[in-house]
């Protein structure tokens, strides 16, 4: 495997640090600096952020490289945790705001790190760099936490601490992508017919039965996933539980997500992208389950929690690589950029929205029937591959890239 891809791989672990320190702790500095009905809006811009980044990232990147696109996305990573700081000091909810937005752009950007493996890596490695890239992510699940738990580490300010050593890792990763050499846009583009073929119409890319599966099955996912995720350190205070369960229960969900990276490439190679999706949807529903039996008492509170985050964190793992194999068959060399800006924003629109809705919905309709109508989604990929194998059957014409 390049050495490309282990760099790109300790950079994925660095940006989804942050990604779990806002999680843990930024529910509770919005309830802190506001109200509980306000607690997940810190999320919710750092989703909004997110959302913002991803088609200007992934043109900029096809304009100016991977790896200029990459320290800028630090950048902007970098000012959002030192404008966090200054927010905590001053107690200003507003400035909190900005900061998160400014760190979900750094991480809109970073998203394009999976893209950027696969580019480096020989075609035959291609899906075990997807695997080892966001495998890094196993590496977050422990520092996220330890950044969150040093909030009461430094001065009477809570979280502080936290987002100054955010600003630490963001510094480590530009040290990282200097030493990165990816392979220039003409030489990983593969030598075909394809190759040279002028870029077909956005929507006749969209339309694909191909790529409406992979957009669907990561929004999925992404949705489910954090949704129950963004809620659960507000039901699980709600039940009294302490932050360092939480904290520790959000980790070990976070290891769930990304562990399986390792060799769910394998996976998707032997069996299929359809079918590891399917068994995705399956871990999502299990999860869901779980809350049901929370709600009836039949678990008990703490472990029910921490069960239900596992089998959420593989469900979200199943369905969102095998998605990301599935789109790179869906373009042609010339249409990448403008078929992973859509791809982007379509999965990561729905992670704003559903980290906006996070917390009235907890609020107002409670953790099990929140669970509950969170199940026809996960229903729905399924149903799109189903439709997809019947058409395939019947010999529809479809145009693939």
């Amino acid at each position: 495997m390049p050495l490309a891809v282990t760099l790109l791989s300790l950079c994925q672990a660095l940006l989804v640090s942050g990604n779990i320190l806002l999680i843990a702790v930024s529910p509770l500095i919005g309830a802190q600096l506001a109200s509980s009905s306000w607690s997940t809006a810190p999320v919710a811009t750092q989703w909004l952020g997110l959302m913002c980044a991803t088609i200007p990232a992934s043109l900029i990147t096809a304009r100016l490289g991977r790896r200029r696109g990459f320290v800028l996305g630090n950048l902007c990573g970098l000012a959002g945790a030192g404008l966090a700081v200054l927010a905590l000091h001053l107690q200003h909810f507003g400035l909190f705001l900005l900061a998160t937005w400014l760190v979900g752009i750094g991480i809109g950007f970073g998203q394009l790190y999976r893209f950027a493996a696969m580019e480096a890596a020989p075609e035959e490695q291609r899906e075990r760099a997807i695997g080892l890239v966001m495998g890094g992510g196993v590496l977050a699940a422990f520092f996220g936490p330890w950044l969150a738990r040093t909030s009461h580490a430094l001065a009477d300010t809570p979280f502080l601490g936290s987002f100054i050593g955010l600003g630490a890792l963001y510094l480590v990763a530009l040290l990282l992508l200097a030493f990165i050499r990816l392979p220039r846009e003409s030489s990983a583009q593969s030598v075909d017919d394809d190759a040279a073929a002028p870029a077909r119409p956005l929507g006749v890319i969209l339309r694909q039965p191909t790529f409406l599966l992979a957009v669907l099955s990561a929004m999925v996912g992404y949705g489910v996933m954090n949704l129950a995720m963004t809620a659960t350190p507000l039901a699980m205070a709600h039940a009294g539980h302490g932050f360092d369960h939480v904290a520790t229960t959000i980790q070990w969900h976070v290891v769930a997500m990304f562990l399986p990276s390792f060799f769910t490439g394998r996976l998707v190679a032997r069996f299929g992208a359809g079918t590891m999706i399917v068994t995705g949807c399956g871990f999502l529903l299990a999860s869901l389950a779980i809350a049901q039996l929370l709600a009836a008492d039949y678990l008990m509170g703490t472990q029910g929690f921490f069960l239900g985050l596992i089998l959420l964190g593989i469900g979200w793992n199943f369905t969102f690589l095998p998605a990301t194999t599935l789109l790179t068959r869906c373009h042609r060399p010339t249409e990448k950029a403008r078929t992973q800006a859509a791809n982007e924003f379509l999965v990561f629109t729905t992670g704003a929205v559903t980290a906006l809705l996070a917390g009235p919905l907890v609020i107002t309709l409670g953790w099990a029937l929140l669970n509950l109508l969170l199940i026809p989604a996960c229903l729905l990929p399924i149903a799109l591959l189903a439709w997809r194998q019947l058409a395939l059957r019947a010999d529809r014409p479809q145009i693939e890239g």
